[in-house]
C-alpha cells in the first residue's frame, strides 16, 4: 500500500515563502503524475499544480508565477516552492501521487 506524507506547512506572513514536500513510499512503481491541490476553509478542493515524470509542469492561474513545482524521481518526492504568499493561499494542501492522496498539511498566511 502506498503511503503519501506531506511536510513543510506552517504559518507565514503575507509576502513570505514556504516549501512543501511530499514523499510516497510502499511502491516500486514510478509515478507519472505528481500534484498539489488545496482546500480553503468553507471551499471545495482546488487544483494547484502538477508535474509529469518528464518534468513538464502546469499551474493554476491563481498561483502561476509565484509557486514552483518540482520532483525527485529517484525518491518519489514532489516539492512545492511557494513565494509571495497571499492570505488567500491559506488552505490545507494535499499531495497527489498517481492515484494516492496524502492527508494534507495546513498552510496559514497571516496579514
Amino acid at each position: 500500500q502506498v503511503r503519501v506524507v506531506e511536510s513543510g506547512g506552517g504559518t507565514v506572513q503575507a509576502g513570505g515563502s514556504l516549501r512543501l514536500s511530499c514523499a510516497a513510499s510502499g511502491s516500486s512503481d514510478s509515478i507519472v503524475v505528481m500534484g498539489w491541490y488545496r482546500q480553503a476553509p468553507g471551499k471545495t478542493r482546488e487544483y494547484v499544480a502538477t508535474i509529469l515524470e518528464s518534468g513538464s509542469s502546469d499551474y493554476a492561474d491563481s498561483v502561476k508565477g509565484r509557486f514552483t513545482i518540482s520532483r525527485d524521481n529517484a525518491d518519489n518526492t514532489v516539492f512545492l516552492q511557494m513565494n509571495s504568499l497571499k492570505t488567500e493561499d491559506t488552505a490545507v494542501y494535499y499531495c497527489l501521487m498517481g492515484d494516492d492522496w496524502g492527508k494534507g498539511i495546513l498552510v496559514t498566511v497571516s496579514s
